[in-house]
């Protein structure tokens, strides 16, 4: 038996891969799957692929990018969410501001450097006019890291997904001053050549019974309440977070809408130079089309 090692942010996005394992599609075949929960963010998850502790990640498209142009053995499967992500801006409970344009101090509390609350910083300043060079960062882990960071009075932004953070802007531990979404579909299903020379036929299977389970959830009518249990999230929350949400279902990728993703990401300062699809691609497994 042979172990498949998946990982992702414990979030409500990634319900159909407990799901996948809870299942064990493949056991019959000798391949066991395994889902881990990684709360501090792409980076860490990056950083698993490379040091062998994951053959799969659910990376932040941004983050996955960003990750290839440095690190090129890391390969894009597919799509896992094929819509935005609406980033919360999040400052300390008792801070002055209570919207962006009224944040003077330009320092940012990350979940590590090149993760997702990193580089929507830029994003955000970016969309504000804010010169990168007046930007500064502050690791701190995962969302309990700001939340302990905050609980303490730092006077820091702290980007991190809405609806993940809505209990804790509901109790007052943390205060929401505003919202930016990514220009991309948000998550991307991310292998290496390590786990590409191992499981080279079990990869695009993988990922296409994840693709079946996300489309069978898209009828299942107890899926809200299934999530909040899930998740701890209020299911009138869950319900807004669906009519904004789209989970991949196919393996075809737009060679158009990768063009709009590479540009983007340029433009934001994500990535330093353009990059060919064709380089960065599981090619055995994704169709580009147009």
């Amino acid at each position: 038996m042979k172990t498949f090692r998946i990982v992702g942010v414990p979030e409500h996005f990634n319900y159909p891969f407990r799901i996948l394992c809870q299942n064990q599609p493949f056991e019959k075949d000798g391949i066991r799957l395994e889902w881990k929960e990684e709360s501090r963010g792409s980076g860490q998850m990056a950083l698993d692929l490379k040091n062998g502790q994951a053959d799969m990640a659910i990376l932040l498209t941004e983050s996955f990018l960003k990750e290839f142009e440095s690190n090129p053995t890391v390969k894009m499967a597919g799509f896992h969410v094929a819509s935005p992500l609406t980033w919360g801006v999040h400052v300390n409970p008792s801070h002055l501001a209570n919207q962006v344009e009224n944040v003077e101090s330009r320092h940012f509390l990350v979940s590590r450097m090149g993760s997702g609350s990193h580089l929507m910083a830029l994003v955000l300043a970016d969309t504000h006019g804010w010169n990168k060079d007046s930007l500064s960062f502050e690791l701190v882990g995962n969302l309990e890291g700001a939340k302990m960071a905050f609980a303490t009075g730092n006077p820091g932004i702290f980007l991190w997904e809405k609806y993940t953070t809505a209990p804790e802007v509901g109790i007052g531990t943390m205060k929401r001053i505003g919202e930016v979404q990514s220009p991309w579909p948000c998550f991307v299903l991310v292998v290496n050549e390590r786990s590409i020379q191992e499981f080279s036929a079990w990869i695009g299977k993988i990922r296409d019974e994840v693709y079946a389970i996300s489309a069978q959830l898209k009828s299942d009518l107890k899926l809200p309440s299934r999530l909040s249990e899930a998740y701890g999230l209020e299911e009138s929350a869950i319900n807004s977070w669906l009519n904004q949400t789209q989970w991949a279902t196919q393996g075809k990728i737009d060679r158009r809408e990768l063009a709009e993703i590479l540009s983007q990401t340029l433009r934001y300062g994500i990535i330093t130079r353009n990059l060919n699809p064709e380089d960065f691609l599981m090619l055995s497994c994704v169709e580009i089309s147009g």
